[in-house]
């Protein structure tokens, strides 16, 4: 089955708790079209370059997935029709990296980056 990697967006309204309980959701539209959530991650309320739908900050969710291609497109269906969700964006990537992703990472860990003048 194809891998795909998704980061969704949700109000800043919603409290934490129910911004963890939309990676659930979504996760079990996937298991019920035939596929899985491999890893999710939660980032937290972050502050966006630009408003939308007159919001300057939202919940950050990242999810793992196997899944089938209908099932994710179920997935981002219900995704676009959900009120809570603003934004989401879904890239097939071929193999899913190791541990958590760069924005869980603390800044020690990350590779060395180019030194500011």
């Amino acid at each position: 089955m194809p891998l795909y990697e998704h980061v969704f967006i949700s109000r800043q309204d919603l409290s934490n708790a129910q911004a963890e309980s939309l990676v659930e959701h979504f996760g079990t539209v996937l298991a019920d079209n035939g596929g899985n959530v491999v890893e999710s991650e939660y980032w937290g309320v972050k502050t966006m370059a630009y408003k939308i739908n007159k919001n300057r900050k939202g919940h950050y969710a990242f999810l793992r997935t196997n899944a089938p291609a209908g099932a994710v497109q179920e997935m981002e269906r219900l995704m676009r029709l959900h009120d809570d969700v603003m934004r989401v964006l879904t890239i097939k990537v071929d193999d899913h990296a190791e541990g958590p992703s760069v924005q869980m990472q603390k800044r020690d860990e990350r590779d060395n980056r180019r030194e500011r003048r």
